[in-house]
């Protein structure tokens, strides 16, 4: 086999299952097409099994991926490897990703069978697997806590019955590099040079990624994970930083990948704005701070050379000065080929949207950078919007009650209501919540960052709300932050009405990935 570690990438699965991170549809796809195009080897596109929405999702990811395998994962259950069949059966390149536990731990107290009776699992689910796709991966969950000799006969198994990728999950984040070293050796050792090794690691201890690189020295040779280390508890294995770990070290690690650096930084903000969950400023790879530099004795040495304080050149992962890229007098083929390039695919009326507001933004911004561009797609993709905000007025001063009147259409219905706040946004807020009778909405996070640069920069705001045991998520952006946190909330409560409308296939599917959770 040729040798390089081939990037699974689960951000649309075990990163979903992050609480309040559910996608929509558009959303997946825009994250699929992405990743496929940065050159991505397998994209595990959910768990069909759990339900009929998550099937179809699957198979409208399946269709929209040319280049990476698209995996769908299953228990070793005949309804589940055949629900997850039909969901990628139609995929350009199709892999069935199937899992029992093999821990004396989960057989007990979970599953209540005997290690022989997983093994009968493991041989039915594998053959029935391999009868239906020639790409065939098998996961022992738990399996750092497994038994070694029992773990080793239950890959034995797996490659007996057909599995081409056997994967070595760390699925509560337990193990230590020098002991998954030890484990993935043996592996290794087992099932010989024609099946692919492969790593999951959740990151509990914060070692995920540390893990990772300890198993690719150990000879693994796919690595599973997600954008910007989202996933289940604290997390998985942050690809950015398994990808550039590979590629500054190349000449210590010996072996690389075949992703596209210089698109992380442009996926790690579309996941970001997807799922709602924000990148701490000190993340490696993607972090505004990563190439941040204050110290003055830093920046002296930067000033002579870049290579006293950077071991990578910002450009290698996407992150470039803001230069400018379009303007007032751009059309919408010019709109159309950057935001292209940025990774988008937007239909005619979403085009049209889109370039409406952005010659809206040119009449209020002098320069126009990719960042703007970025936050122009979301509201012109969502054709599924339940609230559209048709107007926000306020008034706040010194001695002043800060007062906003919101005009909010519902479907084809205008509200209009006013309202006080301790502050502007507070009120504009307040305002919105009277127009849809969202009394029981709880905002529980507010999050503002500046986009660029000086005094005509945009601001972008991200919440997180909650009604019941329901989580959902907006981010807009406006030149005016009032506007845009009005913008955002209202795409919040546009996020909770998907939801809504979805409750009891997400309380199935929640019940679901129990099964699944952590691999």
């Amino acid at each position: 086999m040729e040798d390089f570690v081939r990037i699974f990438d689960t951000t649309l699965r075990d990163g979903e299952q992050s609480p309040g991170a559910t996608m929509t549809l558009e959303e997946k796809l825009r994250i699929a097409r992405k990743l496929d195009a940065m050159g991505v080897d397998v994209i595990e596109a959910g768990f069909p099994a759990a339900s009929p929405g998550e099937l179809r999702s699957v198979q409208q990811v399946a269709a929209a991926v040319h280049t990476a395998e698209v995996a769908a994962l299953c228990r070793t259950r005949e309804g589940d490897i055949r629900a997850a069949w039909e969901a990628i059966r139609e995929a350009a390149h199709p892999r069935l990703h199937v899992f029992i536990a093999t821990s004396d731990i989960h057989l007990e107290h979970k599953l209540r069978m005997t290690r022989a009776q997983v093994l009968e699992e493991i041989r039915f689910g594998v053959s029935l697997c391999r009868e239906l796709c020639d790409s065939v991966e098998f996961s022992a969950e738990d399996a750092t806590r497994s038994d070694l000799d029992f773990l080793c006969e239950a890959f034995r198994v797996a490659v007996d019955c057909g599995a081409t990728v056997v994967n070595v999950p760390d699925t509560v984040g337990y193990t230590m590099p020098h002991e998954y070293d030890t484990i993935i050796r043996r592996v290794v050792a087992t099932v010989g040079p024609d099946v692919v090794v492969s790593t999951h690691c959740h990151n509990d201890l914060g070692l995920a990624v540390a893990n990772s690189l300890a198993a690719i020295a150990a000879g693994a040779r796919q690595v599973e994970g997600c954008i910007n280390g989202i996933g289940e508890r604290a997390g998985n294995a942050a690809i950015e930083e398994v990808v550039m770990a590979l590629s500054v070290r190349r000449e210590l690690m010996g072996v690389g990948t075949r992703v596209d650096s210089r698109q992380l930084v442009a996926v790690s903000r579309m996941v970001r704005d997807c799922t709602g969950l924000t990148v701490q400023p000190n993340k490696a790879i993607v972090g505004r701070n990563a190439f941040a530099h204050e110290a003055g004795i830093h920046q002296h040495g930067m000033l002579a050379n870049t290579l006293t304080y950077e071991i990578m050149r910002p450009e290698d992962v996407g992150w470039t000065a803001s230069n400018l890229v379009l303007g007032k007098h751009s059309g919408k083929h010019a709109l159309r080929a950057r935001l292209v390039e940025l990774g988008f695919q937007l239909d005619d009326a979403e085009l049209g949207v889109a370039f409406d507001r952005f010659k809206r933004l040119c009449d209020r911004k002098k320069v126009i950078y990719d960042e703007d561009l970025y936050t122009l797609v979301a509201d012109a993709q969502d054709h599924q919007a339940v609230y559209t905000l048709e107007a926000i007025l306020f008034q706040s001063g010194s001695g002043m009650l800060p007062t906003a009147t919101a005009t909010v259409k519902e479907h084809a219905q205008v509200h209009s209501a006013a309202a006080t706040g301790d502050g502007p946004v507070h009120a504009a807020i307040e305002a919105i919540r009277r127009c849809v009778g969202a009394d029981d909405v709880v905002l529980e996070d507010f999050h503002l960052d500046a986009i660029t640069g000086g005094s005509d920069a945009q601001g972008k705001v991200h919440v997180r709300v909650r009604e019941g045991d329901l989580v959902a998520h907006g981010q807009a952006s406006d030149t005016d932050i009032v506007v845009a946190s009005a913008k955002a909330f209202v795409a919040a409560l546009n996020h909770l009405a998907f939801l809504s409308s979805r409750v009891s296939e997400i309380a199935q599917a929640s019940e679901l990935r129990l099964a699944a959770r952590g691999v």
